[in-house]
Order: C-alpha cells, then sequence, then structure tokens
C-alpha cells in the first residue's frame, strides 16, 4: 500500500506528463493553424492578382481587336481588297501611329519584354510605360504576340495576350527560368483569332 507522500508525488508526476503532452498538441495544433493561414493568405493573393491581370488582358485583347483587319466595301457591296491596321501602336497610351498594328510579331514576344509588344502598368492598372524594362511603380506587365494562322494565313491572325505581375516575373528569373514561358499562378492568358471581313 502506497504512502500518503508517494501517492501525491505519483499523482503530481503524472500531472506534469498531461501538461507536457498537451502543450506539445497545442503547438502541433498552432503550427498546423499558422501554415494553413499563410496558404489561406497566398491563395487570396494569388486570386486577387488573377482578377487584375483577367481584367487587364481582356483591356488589351479589345484593343487587339479593334484594329481594322477586312476586306473594303466596294460600291453594291462588294468586297474589294484586304486591308490591315499596320502602323497603330498599341504598346503606348493613347495608342498613336508608328508601330506593328496587326503585323506579324517577332518570337518570343510572351516570354520576354519585346518593345510594342509589351506595356507596364501601376497597382491601379494605369499605364505607366512601355520598352524592354519595367519602369519605377510597375505591378502589371502586359505581353502579346500577333501570328498568322498557317493554313490562312492572308486572311486570319492569331492573337495572344499574356498579362502578370512584375513579381511573378522576378520569381520566374531568380528561378533562372528559360525558354517558353509557362502560365503561372496570377496569370492571364488570352488567346482569339481575327478573321477578314468587309468594313
Amino acid at each position: 500500500m502506497l504512502s500518503e507522500e508517494s501517492r501525491w508525488s505519483s499523482e503530481r508526476g503524472f500531472g506534469f506528463i498531461e501538461t507536457l503532452i498537451s502543450i506539445s498538441v497545442l503547438t502541433a495544433v498552432s503550427i498546423g493553424v499558422a501554415q494553413l493561414f499563410a496558404v489561406a493568405a497566398l491563395a487570396n493573393h494569388n486570386a486577387e492578382a488573377s482578377t487584375s491581370t483577367s481584367v487587364l488582358a481582356v483591356e488589351k485583347m479589345e484593343q487587339l481587336r479593334s484594329l481594322t483587319w477586312g476586306f473594303e466595301t466596294l460600291a453594291g457591296g462588294e468586297l474589294g481588297l484586304p486591308i490591315s491596321d499596320v502602323t497603330t501602336d498599341l504598346s503606348v497610351f493613347p495608342s498613336t501611329s508608328g508601330g506593328p498594328g496587326l503585323l506579324a510579331s517577332p518570337g518570343g514576344t510572351l516570354d520576354s519584354n519585346v518593345p510594342y509588344y509589351v506595356d507596364y502598368l501601376n497597382a491601379d492598372g494605369t499605364w505607366i510605360g512601355t520598352g524592354g524594362s519595367p519602369p519605377s511603380g510597375t505591378v502589371y506587365i502586359r505581353r502579346w504576340a500577333v501570328d498568322r494562322l498557317p493554313n490562312s494565313p492572308n486572311d486570319t491572325v492569331v492573337l495572344q495576350v499574356l498579362a502578370t505581375t512584375l513579381k511573378q516575373e522576378r520569381l520566374r528569373a531568380t528561378a533562372g527560368a528559360s525558354g517558353p514561358r509557362g502560365k503561372l499562378p496570377a496569370d492571364s492568358w488570352l488567346l482569339t483569332v481575327k478573321t477578314r471581313k468587309g468594313v
């Protein structure tokens, strides 16, 4: 039979072990919850950036689609010669002449900052510049490409717009990514075709 002192000592030791187990469980749960909050915060940030890049990509796609790509309409409603916008510069705001319009773009315009095929925007989505490197205040980057549809090169163009964040581009550069770009979490990438019709 245990003495009163031995029983008290045993119960005190058992309480200490329970406390250690409780602290360990609480620590593990706290770490799990903290990780969950971090994942949720990142997902929320990516969703917000993705929404913004979607709006910016649609805006640029509409600008490209608005450029002339059709046929002259002759008297009597007949179609004449093809007419195409080959002078508008959409990389500046407002757009001006002196650009490539819907001429086929050089390769790699979606992978890197190629003049006439890139513009930069601030956190509000306001245009702040163009050129080979982003100006101060850049948050978003838009790039676009104009290609001819291989089986109908004279009548159909393929238009692509990529909107991304400067932060993602820097992470991509830090990771040493090269070659054709893959889609990143906050990217918005649009593709459509435009076929000639009477204008």
